[in-house]
């Protein structure tokens, strides 16, 4: 426990830099329905050295009808998104504040603003992309408008449209890089292939990929077929963005204290502008223990093995006492606000 506090309990006191996340949510009243993202962005924090403000943002108060009906949440959940260093939309089901979702996926991409969608995030992104880059208007998901003309999103072809009770594609699945030189690959540690856990029913229409790459937005991770699209960038020439990455797996699934989610991590350091340093700065890559199996040690118990330790670009030194460093536990463990 000694090794705990002082590498993990006492660093997360110490994080002083902020970072403000906008998390465009449809559940926002009950934080506990995006818990595992929440941790995800804590841990990503604490390995970046920064210490997370996070603004919860009702993505139906996003869109054009909310300033008719609500106009003063309409200006604050405007505010919360334009004055956010990174936005993150997380995964969701039905159609209530999709269309505010997809409004936010268009002010990250235009405005360079840090974006990292999950599951639902990556689908509306390519909605968005569909509709504003390519000039598809109407490109939609077959979740939200069946009879849509232009399908950017669609059924899984192997998925029960009758049955949903445990018709979901699950668990642990495999994806490939395309590129060693993409973001994802370079946040990887450059691994081939990487394993993520999947909680889906809808997938990126393979039909319209190739439209959607010519425009720019690239198709980086794949599953084994080649045919299922799994994580997604802007391509980094000619749109200078920052950070514009989504993937259809659920990346908070397996981060841990000292083990970030790779795709968090990236966010969280392009949020607070020390990605490029980061990556320059690389010594050789290691495997990455969410893509390759590692040996246990005496780190590995507890949860140290990925985490550097030294701040990246800011604050972050061990200097806090034994009350502190209870209260990061219960921080990092039972809950944020």
């Amino acid at each position: 426990m000694h090794g705990w506090k002082t590498q993990i309990a006492d660093r997360w006191d110490s994080l002083k830099d902020p970072v403000k996340i906008a998390m465009i949510g449809k559940y926002t009243a009950l934080s506990d329905a995006y818990l595992s993202v929440i941790k995800a962005l804590q841990h990503a924090c604490m390995a970046a050295g920064m210490k997370l403000q996070l603004d919860w943002v009702e993505a139906q108060y996003l869109e054009p009808e909310a300033k008719e009906t609500d106009a003063a949440k309409y200006e604050t959940s405007w505010q919360q998104v334009r004055a956010a260093d990174g936005v993150l939309v997380p995964g969701g089901f039905g159609n209530r504040g999709v269309e505010g979702k997809i409004l936010a996926a268009q002010y990250a991409r235009e405005h360079k603003v840090p974006y990292l969608g999950i599951c639902l995030g990556m689908q509306v992104a390519v909605i968005e992309f569909a509709r504003n880059v390519l000039g598809v208007k109407d490109a939609d998901s077959t979740e939200f408008n069946p009879g849509t003309p232009n399908p950017a999103v669609v059924f899984m072809p192997e998925i029960s449209t009758k049955h949903m009770g445990g018709t979901m594609r699950l668990g642990g699945r495999r994806t490939v890089l395309q590129s060693i030189s993409c973001l994802t690959a370079k946040l990887y540690q450059k691994e081939q292939y990487i394993d993520e856990r999947h909680r889906h029913r809808y997938e990126v229409n393979p039909e319209m990929v190739p439209q959607l790459e010519a425009a720019g937005l690239m198709f980086v991770g794949k599953d084994e077929t080649g045919e299922r699209m799994e994580v997604v960038e802007l391509q980094e020439n000619p749109s200078g963005h920052p950070f514009y990455a989504a993937a259809q797996f659920h990346p908070e699934f397996k981060s841990r204290p000292g083990r970030a989610s790779p795709l968090f991590l990236g966010f969280i350091l392009a949020s607070g502008k020390r990605l490029n340093s980061y990556l320059t700065s690389r010594a050789t890559p290691q495997p990455s223990p969410h893509s390759t199996p590692v040996k246990p040690s005496p780190a590995t118990s507890l949860g140290l093995e990925g985490l550097n330790l030294s701040a990246i670009g800011g604050s972050g030194s061990s200097s806090s006492g034994a009350a502190a460093g209870s209260g990061a536990s219960q921080a990092l463990f039972k809950g944020s606000s």
